[in-house]
């Protein structure tokens, strides 16, 4: 059962309308683009976290190899908690309660809005990267930051969704990866072990 309702509307319901408004006038090769990476963008975030794997295991550091591999259970806990945060708050899409007109198809009742799994999902493996993988993740954090902002544009999420969405996902997957450093001395044993082509080039 829900302890509270938000009411998106009264939040940023002005911005999200304006910047759906401007989605319609904009051009339909730049509304393409951003659709299709509002809907497929997240596959970016998976080969990025392979990329920084793969760095890891050449340069065999093993505290970096530890943050890498558990860079994807971090993202996987900050989904979670996002989607816990939706049953708690059952904010319902913005394109449900303004009736605009959206890039993409309105979500049916009861897929909530708010915070962006999305936004949360790109954020945490953003910030996972940047604990691991600077380079790489010189990538990913502006990837997350497009990944937010294509989710309003496209119209299935009011500013603040994402906002939160982004901030569920750093906060948790941040602490969590350079946590994991500590298994270091667990990468080094599996070095010995059948498993050693997981942590180790050569």
């Amino acid at each position: 059962m829900s302890l509270l309702a938000l009411d998106g509307p009264a939040v940023d319901g002005n911005l999200y309308t304006w910047l759906t408004d401007l989605a319609q006038q904009a051009p339909g090769w730049l509304d393409g683009l951003v659709t299709t990476w509002s809907t497929y963008g997240l596959a970016l975030f998976a080969l990025l976290m392979l990329v920084a794997w793969w760095r890891a295991r050449a340069a065999a550091d093993p505290a970096r190899t530890a943050m890498v591999l558990a860079a994807p259970l971090a993202v996987v806990i900050a989904f979670l908690a996002d989607t816990g945060i939706k049953s708690v708050f059952r904010e319902q899409r913005p394109c449900q309660t303004l009736h605009t007109v959206t890039l993409e198809a309105c979500p049916p009742l009861g897929d909530w809005s708010f915070p962006s799994n999305h936004a949360a999902i790109a954020a945490a493996a953003a910030a996972a990267l940047w604990a691991a993988d600077r380079r790489v993740a010189a990538i990913a954090v502006p990837a997350a930051l497009l990944m937010a902002f294509s989710r309003v544009w496209v119209g299935a999420h009011y500013p603040h969704d994402v906002v939160l969405g982004l901030a569920v996902g750093a906060v948790i997957a941040w602490p969590l990866t350079r946590a994991a450093r500590r298994a270091a001395p667990l990468v080094q044993r599996m070095g010995a072990t059948p498993l050693r082509p997981l942590v180790a080039a050569r």
